[in-house]
């Protein structure tokens, strides 16, 4: 029986692939990716012992990604490679750094597992605090996969995190999609979206801000994080209280892929350093804790579109960052 190391903090389980970037001469770079796997990846360079879930192949794209994240310093659920192949992900990056992508995701190694597996394997590491998925995991055709999952997750009391990270461009029904979505969400003691994602689910609202309290609303999440790409990012309460947070300046951004994964990363160490139960947000919330986690947040993201590609910062390079640059906090 696997041993799993009694530290793990956090449990990620979802896609780990290979990107292929479409450069301006037609030829395509290959990058290890994956949001999940960024995410994963962004954990462990910050210091969280972290657990991934998924098994990776056999063949010499999956020895890659598992090289890379036994690298990182990533605990690794499933060590011995599986038969089928693994995941590709085409991806083309606009004048302004955002990526679109096709997938080829049948018969792939990060999606040969069970919901069992991912219970059993969560069960084991007994200091296990916190649990991410979301982006291709939000698939409907792999719901019998996730969603059992995470609601035995809930019920065992670890904290809940869900980053919408939508990619409607791929699914072939997306009213399906948007209700499993939502479905899925109802999981959630933090979500994490961006403006896109919003519109994407079709929620009431104006604006990007009352969306997010719209899809608050009718989940059970007590915080979201809102990403708005060159205007900042937010933190939303269930009790209702709003923090936003901008760089002073414009980056340089040389690409976009990954920068919400690690917003994200940010954002759970963040929550693990300072202790956050899982329903904090459900009452007033101290501003210098939102504050402090929007930071670490922003920071993370901020160094990963300064390179192309997603390449995590580790805590170090996130606490140099936000020394030397002073966030807008409103």
């Amino acid at each position: 029986m696997l041993q799993i190391n009694s530290s793990i903090q956090v449990a990620t389980a979802g896609e780990a692939l290979i990107d292929l970037i479409a450069g301006q001469d037609g030829r395509f770079q290959p990058c290890l990716g994956g949001a999940v796997y960024n995410l994963t990846r962004a954990l462990a360079r910050q210091g969280i012992e972290t657990l991934y879930l998924n098994p990776l192949s056999k063949d010499r794209l999956g020895r890659q990604l598992a090289a890379q994240l036994l690298q990182d310093g990533v605990h690794l659920a499933v060590p011995e490679p599986v038969l089928p192949v693994t995941s590709l992900a085409l991806v083309n990056v606009d004048a302004n750094g955002h990526p679109d992508y096709a997938f080829y995701r049948e018969g792939v190694a990060d999606r040969a597992t069970s919901a069992a597996a991912l219970n059993q394997a969560c069960s084991q590491a007994q200091g296990l605090q916190l649990v991410c998925s979301g982006a291709l995991a939000l698939s409907p055709d792999d719901a019998q996969t996730y969603l059992p999952w995470l609601a035995a997750q809930r019920q065992a009391g670890r904290t809940v995190v869900i980053d919408a990270n939508l990619r409607p461009s791929v699914m072939s029904d997306l009213e399906l999609y948007r209700r499993h979505v939502l479905t899925a969400l109802q999981y959630a003691d933090v979500i994490k979206a961006s403006d896109e994602d919003l519109v994407t689910l079709g929620l009431p609202g104006a604006d990007a801000f009352a969306q997010a309290k719209a899809l608050l609303k009718r989940s059970r999440a007590g915080l979201l994080a809102l990403t708005r790409g060159a205007a900042g990012a937010a933190l939303l309460t269930r009790f209702g209280q709003t923090f936003q947070a901008i760089e002073p300046e414009p980056l340089a951004v040389l690409d976009t892929v990954g920068a919400g994964d690690c917003f994200l990363a940010g954002l759970v160490v963040a929550m693990l350093v300072h202790r956050l139960p899982a329903d904090w947000g459900a009452m007033a919330v101290a501003t210098p804790v939102a504050q402090d986690m929007l930071g670490s947040a922003i920071a993370s993201a901020s160094l990963c579109v300064l390179q192309r590609g997603c390449m995590p910062p580790t805590r170090a390079e996130v606490l140099g960052r936000l020394q030397a640059v002073t966030l807008s906090f409103s």
